[in-house]
């Protein structure tokens, strides 16, 4: 009966023990094909004269673990195998290590995706409930490192790639009519490109892998850049006849979002000194209005009628337009009051009074048209403007973004490249 049993794993997990007999009966206690030795191979047992058998069966362990994916492809895994016997306690089978390293590793062969770091052992001595005797195991863990070159430049050095394209569409012009296209095309991309990295990724439920994290990360961020340019397309195509903008789109994205930005317009230089102004002037504006030229004048006159009686006996003049236009406005004052009726006209103004008031109504008429059109420029150029904010703010915050996420990833990572 062998009452110490030492072995070692080398490559394929053969297994060395040996045995010292301490009866007579001279029998062979060997490992059945069940328990993992291929029994095609038959291997003699080497007997000593002082009584100890040398038996090394070829044998071949195959051995399952649970992974953990939560740093793939940047993991590490530990994989236990426990050695022992159930049937011989302590006292009748002894279980020793041959090296305090573990398993011997000089006839390992390298894995092309995995890299062994080790295989320490350890002895265990247990007292089970069920029985009083110790019972001793060997358990070595084998820990590998998967290989990240394969991964970083065949799976994030292309999600960095797309990304970074999405980035640019928020350079390309509005007026281009391919800045939503280009946007739904690295959607599209991306979404295809996940659908291959799905299948190389492990198919384990109850953990999240770090590349998973980050390629939902970037996915988030392409798919809010889609959103954002249509809003972008949206404020660039707006007009004066269907949209009016709001004061809070003024302040935010014409004054103090430009500033930030370090933008401007030109002719307007965009700082906090001239930002405190315009809004002091917007203020001054709403309680006092001034005219300042002539055209404005003429817009005036119509309210001027309503409100200045005519003198009697008053005769229209142009007057000398020399120095201004003063004397012109004053005998309109003091000459005309608005017709109700055309009888009116007739009776009360003279041939070249209704020449002069179809006059001065076309020119408030073209004045209006004038105004009107330069403020519906004035406003389509603001809303332009604005979706070049927006475009420009964009560009930071998802750079940013991306530097941040692809930085958070690799640093949080164990490691990063294992060749």
């Amino acid at each position: 009966m062998c009452d110490t049993l030492s072995w070692q794993v080398a490559n394929k997990s053969a297994l060395r023990w040996t045995a010292h007999h301490t009866g007579h009966g001279g029998k062979k206690y060997f490992m059945s094909a069940d328990e993992g030795f291929d029994g095609t191979y038959q291997t003699n047992v080497v007997v000593r004269n002082n009584g100890s058998c040398l038996y090394v069966p070829p044998g071949i362990f195959k051995s399952t673990c649970k992974i953990d994916i939560t740093w793939f492809p940047f993991d590490d895994q530990h994989c236990d195998m426990k050695f022992g016997s159930w049937t011989y306690d302590g006292n009748q089978l002894d279980l020793v290590l041959k090296d305090e390293a573990g398993g011997d590793l000089s006839d390992f062969i390298t894995n092309g995706e995995w890299y062994l770091i080790g295989m320490p052992g350890k002895k265990n001595t247990i007292t089970y409930a069920c029985c009083p005797e110790p019972y001793v195991d060997v358990t070595f863990t084998i820990m590998i490192r998967r290989r990240t070159l394969y991964y970083f430049f065949n799976l994030i050095v292309p999600c960095v790639l797309i990304s970074s394209m999405a980035l640019l569409g928020f350079t390309l012009p509005p007026d281009s009519g391919e800045k939503l296209t280009l946007g739904v095309t690295i959607l599209l991309s991306l979404t295809v490109f996940l659908n291959l990295v799905a299948e190389t990724l492990p198919q384990v439920s109850d953990a999240i892998p770090l590349l998973g994290t980050y390629f939902n990360c970037i996915m988030f961020m392409v798919a809010s850049s889609v959103v954002l340019t249509v809003v972008v397309l949206n404020y660039h195509h707006r007009t004066a006849d269907i949209h009016e903008m709001p004061q809070w789109i003024k302040t935010v994205f014409l004054q103090w979002l430009p500033w930030i930005l370090r933008m401007s317009r030109p002719g307007k230089k965009i700082t906090r000194k001239t930002i405190m102004m315009t809004n002091r002037m917007r203020e001054l504006e709403l309680k006092e209005r001034s005219s300042k030229s002539l055209l404005a004048n003429v817009l005036d006159i119509d309210d001027d009628f309503r409100h200045v009686p005519p003198p009697p006996n008053s005769t229209a003049s142009t007057g000398n337009l020399g120095p201004g236009c003063s004397i012109f406005r004053t005998d309109f004052r003091r000459s005309f009051v608005r017709p109700s009726t055309m009888e009116d006209v007739g009776g009360g103004l003279g041939s070249h009074h209704r020449e002069l008031h179809l006059i001065l109504r076309e020119l408030q008429f073209i004045t209006a048209r004038m105004k009107k059109a330069d403020e519906e420029a004035e406003l389509i150029s603001d809303w332009k403007f604005a979706a070049m904010v927006v475009d420009r703010f964009c560009l930071f915050v998802f750079t940013l973004f991306t530097i941040i996420a692809t930085v958070a990833v690799l640093l949080s990572a164990p490691h990063i490249i294992v060749q």
